[in-house]
């Protein structure tokens, strides 16, 4: 059977509960799978006309008391309208919003508020007018789900609705069921939708955000979530284990179920958004305890696995984005727990989540799609962690720079993870050939000869440049000092290694040879004033090391002095020290 939207509406117009529930049923199969609209014809606007008027009644039909299998139809119609976002006029209003805030029982005093005012005004329904219970304190979990994936609808496409959605407090009511991630009356799908709200509202309204995060305490109340979505118990104050497998290997742990980690990446997408500013601030020693224990938790997503390669990858994505907002200080809590049979052990600490890291940053490398989205994450977290953690900077360098052997082929060159990164340092992307060479620097403890050494010159210029380092200074300053690891081959080849390149070269014929003075003075100021001429067409711009060791302009009268004396030395030469102090 089939009924067009002008036979819906008149069914509905007739107040009767049976009727429209008939009506409202038919229409609800028929468009199950609509998820395409086209407003450009006048049928289809003629159309959406129509579908604003159905939603106006059935949230009329919605302010009155009805029947569970009745409420439930008209709120299916408002989750398949509302996929239209041009269809939405009905249903951003502060009372609307509030109706279906107090069917998915996350209503507060402000829709409370705007139901009490909307059923004083007029209304479309026929019969009588009554707020609808709240879920809360009858719940019916498939009327309360519809109603939650309705509000992301709207959410999502309705900037009004996101305005009416903060200033009826919906946050404070999901924070309130949020509360409950222990009470068996909630199923996967209601925890789930009031996660994928929480993540849309964070995402779209910074004000929201800040709520969440300071008013409501949204560390520790998402935090808490995502122990109980994991099923966690804690061995140690910062060390989590599987309840009911405690002192199992992670390796030997089976997947994470689709639920649990649907949950939890809704979680950690949402702690992102108001953790987005704290990777570098101060934070008080509360505030410090919370993130630590966020920080184990995340630890343990990191060794989880979830069903399949692909949904592991995402869950990992989306942890070590999270990791990269913690403050600096508490990603100690990846070097905490013991060092176990099985476990990846370097000077004495656990190094299972820092190789874990590794391996997940090898994998983005070795695909290559979207290098800035995908791999910075991972490659500024390595480089921070690096930075604050000797132990975790001494076990990347032996990963990433072991000591060096291989001198006839260039750093670039091969399929090592020390070339697959120098490849990015001259990459086309500004943010990811900087974020390459400032991991590199950092394991390299900030020293000017080390990094040429395991990067030739050239490709290292961009970042000293930018450091103002290209007359080779530099220490390693907050670094300890590490034993000699120059190996028996590069110590052989040291003196014939060509910094620029970064290894040793055939010897090229000297194209001066066999030239009087005379004409090397002539090839000389030749090539200064073919230089000088494409400078005055500006078909470049010539650049002079300046004296704080950063590239600047040679100007006009810098080329007219080397034009008129060719002799005049070079401000400054590559520095040509690579000795190394160790790790």
């Amino acid at each position: 059977m089939t009924m067009d939207l002008n036979s819906i509406i008149d069914q509905l117009e007739t107040g009767d509960q049976d009727v429209a529930l008939v009506a409202l049923q038919i229409y609800n199969k028929e468009n199950s799978q609509c998820f395409a609209f086209n407003k450009d014809g006048e049928s289809e606007r003629e159309e959406g006309k129509l579908s604003e008027r159905l939603g106006k009644l059935v949230l009329g039909f919605l302010t009155r008391e009805l029947q569970p299998s009745c409420q439930l139809a008209c709120v299916e119609t408002v989750r398949i309208l509302s996929r239209d976002k041009h269809c939405l006029g009905p249903f951003v209003s502060h009372s609307a919003m509030a109706t279906l805030a107090a069917i998915a029982g996350i209503g507060t005093a402000e829709t409370g508020q705007a139901q009490e005012g909307a059923e004083e005004g007029p209304n479309v329904s026929v019969g009588e007018t009554k707020s609808p219970n709240n879920a809360s304190e009858n719940p019916d979990v498939e009327v309360i789900v519809e109603a939650l994936k309705s509000l992301c609808n709207i959410l999502l496409h309705n900037h009004t609705a996101q305005v009416v959605a903060e200033e009826l407090q919906l946050m404070k009511g999901i924070a309130e069921r949020l509360k409950q991630c222990h009470d068996p009356t909630w199923t996967h799908e209601v925890r789930f939708f009031d996660l994928r709200l929480t993540f849309l509202l964070t995402a779209l309204r910074v004000d929201v955000r800040a709520q969440l995060a300071k008013e409501l305490h949204g560390i520790s109340l998402l935090g808490n979530q995502l122990d109980a979505t994991l099923g966690l118990c804690w061995p140690d104050t910062f060390e989590s284990a599987r309840a009911g497998s405690e002192g199992v290997p992670p390796e030997e742990l089976p997947p994470l179920s689709r639920e649990q980690t649907e949950r939890a990446m809704e979680i950690l997408k949402t702690l992102f958004n108001i953790t987005f500013n704290t990777a570098k601030s101060e934070v008080d020693e509360e505030d410090a305890a919370e993130y630590r224990h966020l920080g184990a938790i995340l630890r343990h997503c990191l060794m989880s696995c979830a069903d399949g390669e692909e949904r592991t990858e995402e869950f990992h994505s989306h942890t070590v984005n999270l990791l990269g907002n913690l403050p600096l200080p508490s990603l100690d809590v990846l070097l905490m727990p013991k060092v176990q049979q099985g476990s990846i052990e370097h000077m004495g600490v656990n190094m299972d989540a820092v190789h874990m890291l590794l391996d997940f940053m090898e994998k983005r490398l070795d695909r290559g799609n979207k290098l800035k989205e995908t791999l910075l994450p991972c490659l500024n977290l390595l480089t921070e962690s690096a930075r604050i953690h000797r132990e975790t900077r001494k076990f990347l360098r032996s990963k990433v720079l072991p000591p060096l052997r291989d001198v006839k082929n260039r750093p670039e060159v091969g399929s090592s993870l020390r070339n697959k990164l120098v490849r990015l340092m001259t990459h086309i992307d500004t943010d990811v050939k900087t974020c390459v060479a400032e991991l590199i620097f950092v394991l390299c403890k900030e020293s000017v000869s080390r990094f040429i050494k395991y990067t030739g010159y050239g490709n290292a210029a961009g970042l000293l440049a930018a450091r103002g380092l290209l007359r080779g200074a530099g220490d390693s300053g907050i670094y300890s000092g590490d034993e000699d690891s120059e190996t028996e081959e590069y110590r052989e080849a040291k003196a014939l290694i060509n910094p620029v390149t970064g290894v040793v070269e055939e010897e090229q014929s000297n194209p001066m040879e066999g030239m009087t003075e005379e004409q090397k003075e002539y090839e000389a100021m030749k090539l200064v004033s073919m230089f000088d001429k494409l400078s005055r067409n500006n078909i470049i711009q010539p650049m002079q090391l300046g004296g704080d060791g950063r590239i600047t302009e040679l100007n006009q009268d810098d080329m007219q002095r080397l034009v008129h004396n060719p002799h005049v030395q070079p401000r400054a030469q590559p520095p040509g020290s690579d000795s190394d102090e160790g790790n």
